[in-house]
């Protein structure tokens, strides 16, 4: 229950309350990585630095001490942000082997509150792409090609064509980060969003995506594709998730000078009970 739960009320409250321990959390989720690696959306999964967080996250959790919501829950990052001890490829062959001396400020805010990092996702090469298929390292497959519900409503296909075949996009370029959180193996993780490459996936892929404003998380450590537009993007299976994410990454860095000056406060989104005086406005 806790694996498909939010992680304020449902997760974190698991945690603290004993009913599963980080190291169980984290051993489910890698169990999952596995058992879904024909979606091919991780590029390096990090078993073993995952795990020794996780006990890390557990003996605080013993002493009443959590860091916060994120303590002990497992997240992934895309592939173009710097992490330590752990390859950076940006899905090129170009970069196969380069292991970073530093994480990204975003990586190091997340595990500065104790979340425990599973691995690195497949992108388009460079984060230049929509699709997700344009790495080195293969397609990312969308979790919904093998649900039920898309199996009955696609069109037969016929004997000649490969069964294998027979998958759909996740969209890009965070393809990978998208099937990630979709397929349950994490309950968020990181993308980048330049003009598109978080909320293309997230759309794909049915979860939530959000393009922070440009300024206001710090891009310190990410790749850049365009660096005048590039965003860290956040990915998880609800808003309040994604607020959650929000208030820990957020704020300025000394590091990026186009990161706001401004204190950044963390914020709860009310609980909407009254959706009469609510307008949403569509684009012709």
């Amino acid at each position: 229950a806790a694996l498909k739960g939010g992680l304020r009320f449902q997760v974190s409250a698991a945690l603290k309350e004993g009913h599963v321990t980080p190291t169980e959390l984290c051993q489910r989720c890698l169990s999952l990585i596995k058992s879904t690696k024909f979606l091919n959306a991780y590029v390096t999964v990090a078993e073993e630095t995952a795990l020794k967080q996780a006990e890390e996250s557990e003996k605080r959790y013993r002493r009443g001490q959590p860091l916060g919501v994120l303590d002990g829950i497992p997240i992934a990052v895309k592939d173009n942000f710097n992490t330590a001890g752990i390859e950076t490829t940006c899905a090129s062959n170009m970069l196969k082997g380069y292991i970073s001396p530093y994480n990204a400020t975003v990586v190091q805010k997340l595990l500065d509150q104790g979340a425990v990092l599973l691995g690195k996702t497949n992108l388009d090469e460079f984060a230049m792409g929509s699709g997700s298929t344009d790495g080195v390292f293969g397609p990312v497959r969308n979790p919904w090609s093998y649900s039920r519900q898309y199996k009955e409503k696609s069109v037969p296909k016929s004997h000649s064509e490969d069964e294998e075949s027979n998958w759909v996009i996740t969209g890009g370029s965070s393809g990978g980060s998208a099937a990630a959180v979709s397929s349950f193996t994490c309950f968020a993780a990181l993308g980048s969003d330049t003009g598109g490459s978080t909320r293309n996936p997230a759309a794909h892929c049915g979860v939530v995506g959000l393009k922070p404003t440009y300024g206001l998380i710090s891009r310190h450590g990410l790749i850049p594709l365009v660096n005048s537009m590039d965003v860290p993007g956040i990915l998880t299976r609800c808003v309040d998730d994604a607020a959650v994410v929000l208030g820990s990454l957020a704020g300025h860095d000394p590091k990026d000078s186009t990161t706001i000056q401004d204190n950044f406060k963390p914020f709860e989104l009310p609980n909407l009970t009254d959706v009469s005086k609510l307008s949403i406005g569509i684009p012709k």
